[in-house]
């Protein structure tokens, strides 16, 4: 923790009060929530960012599917557009954001929406001519005017909310108590080899209740890293001389797991927009070397000048054991719930 954390720690209890104040509010009915008869999952975690959320999302997509209409909702953040949008063939990332727009290329067979107003969002989702049957709730866990049917709660192995504290002194968007809202808490991140014995002390450490499940995963990555025209094995670019670009919350694993020596990382922002100079700084510095990113910058940057050497590395969430546990308490969460009315609590 920076010196500046620590002279900010009576600004972390006055907002850590504030936050229990508004959740108890929302516990005891006195702010009112807004909750759907059409199952809707929220995902989300307690800390700011760099959690995982994206390949969780996926992880669902890919789960349910096959088997029911799916609707991802996020607000879309650092998007330029405002509102309710509802991603078509003219949708990019400036308009959806870029993990939203990420959701729409990677699958075809689902309705991708953005909207700040969550219950709006839902609202205009079951207006469509044709309803999604399941709404996946994209970084919501602290939007309490929705009332999620399900809660999956996401913090870092190397991150756990449990160690951690109030912003602006430590990264948590609300205090720990707020775990009990999420029927699943899953262990992101996690070195593929957690042992049973690691599993357990972490279990004790979260302090869940009885009615709680605990899972971990780990980031899987992809064998193949992609480019507009071209795809090129993981095995052979690891050994070239490449730049690795990042502007993710987390990227050190992303670059631990590709470089090599010869290798030059750069790193931006969260979400970053990237600029013409930008576009000019990563050409001068790439010369004719290939440039790997994520998957998620992938979609701000592949119609850009660099479009030509540019390629992205896939990852997928995994689990380490019980992911059969895990997929079961979802679809009977799904068969369990009726569709497309509204009710205030």
């Amino acid at each position: 923790m920076n010196v500046l954390r620590k002279i900010l720690f009576p600004f972390a209890i006055l907002y850590g009060f504030i936050t229990t104040i508004r959740n108890f509010l929302f516990d005891k009915g006195i702010l009112k929530s807004t909750s759907f008869d059409v199952p809707v999952i929220a995902v989300g975690n307690l800390s700011v960012g760099g959690t995982g959320k994206t390949p969780q999302i996926e992880y669902l997509i890919r789960l349910l599917s096959d088997n029911y209409r799916i609707a991802t909702l996020s607000r879309g953040y650092k998007r330029k557009s405002e509102g309710f949008v509802l991603a078509d063939t003219t949708s990019n990332a400036d308009i959806l954001g870029d993990e939203p727009f990420q959701f729409y290329q990677k699958f075809t067979n689902i309705q991708v929406a953005v909207d700040a107003n969550r219950t709006n969002g839902i609202t205009q989702l079951l207006s469509q001519a044709i309803k999604p049957e399941i709404i996946l709730l994209d970084d919501a866990y602290q939007h309490r005017k929705v009332k999620a049917g399900f809660y999956i709660l996401l913090t870092a192995f190397g991150d756990l909310y449990a160690d951690d504290f109030m912003l602006p002194t430590g990264n948590l968007r609300e205090s720990r108590s707020g775990a009990e809202r999420a029927n699943i808490v899953v262990v992101t991140k996690c070195p593929k080899n957690l042992s049973d014995e690691k599993q357990e002390e972490i279990r004790l450490k979260l302090k869940l209740n009885c009615s709680q499940q605990i899972y971990f995963t780990f980031i899987d990555y992809d064998n193949t890293v992609y480019g507009q025209d071209e795809k090129i094995d993981v095995k052979d670019i690891k050994s070239e001389a490449k730049i690795l670009l990042a502007g993710i919350a987390k990227p050190k694993p992303f670059f631990d797991f590709l470089k090599n020596e010869k290798d030059e990382c750069l790193t931006f922002p969260d979400h970053h927009h990237f600029s013409d100079n930008d576009l000019n700084e990563i050409q001068n510095k790439a010369q004719d070397k290939k440039i790997i990113t994520t998957e998620k910058d992938y979609v701000r940057l592949k119609d850009t000048e660099i479009t030509s050497k540019l390629f992205f590395l896939p990852i997928k969430s995994t689990f380490i054991n019980h992911h059969k546990n895990f997929d079961s308490t979802i679809l009977e969460y799904v068969k369990g719930n009726s569709f497309n009315q509204k009710t205030e609590q």
